[in-house]
């Protein structure tokens, strides 16, 4: 089991229902997916580059990200139907702990200019989303010989009922969230 995952279960679990004041362990919010998502943008011709990004993703999850086709022709963007528009990987269980345990203690803190994460990316259910303009911050990716750097969006879905309860369990995960002074 991960770390993360016995930390959540043994002691995150208790603190919160003690914190939000709960009446049962059931009501307490968890996090019940990830969502990695990556856009392919001006490569979408090129399938080499495409697949360098798909190893990429796949080093960084630990799962093969699924490549999002377009499904409708737009003209002004020069996409035909059937060309390749993102990449996606959806997380659970063991691996989705695994890997934010990985982006709150190794990669957020290697980004430039940190001064924490902003409170105002949470959707009004729950949800919270970061987004990565580099993905040479995570420890899998290799720096030397990188020839293409892309972003990525990390979505965060909870059970949550209110963003209130949402920031108090990704606080208690180890989210850094920046100081309102």
């Amino acid at each position: 089991m991960s770390d993360l995952k016995e930390k959540f279960n043994n002691t995150i679990v208790a603190e919160l229902k003690d914190e939000l004041k709960l009446t049962t362990v059931s009501a307490v919010p968890k996090v019940s997916k990830v969502v990695i998502s990556a856009k392919t943008g001006a490569i979408k011709e090129d399938r080499d580059a495409i697949e360098s990004i798909r190893k990429e993703l796949a080093e960084i999850t630990g799962q093969q990200p699924k490549i999002n086709l377009s499904r409708k022709a737009v003209s002004s963007f020069k996409l035909r139907i059937g060309q390749p528009v993102g990449l996606t990987v959806t997380l659970r269980g063991e691996r989705m702990y695994d890997f934010i345990s990985k982006l709150t203690n190794i990669a957020i803190p290697r980004i430039r200019d940190f001064k924490g994460l902003p409170k105002k990316s949470f959707d009004g259910q729950g949800n919270y989303s970061i987004g990565v303009q580099e993905h040479i911050i995570m420890p899998e990716a290799k720096y030397e010989g990188n020839t293409r750097i892309f972003g990525f969006q990390v979505n965060i879905q909870t059970t949550a009922k209110s963003d209130e309860h949402a920031l108090a369990l990704l606080t208690k995960l180890g989210f850094p969230f920046e100081k309102i002074n």
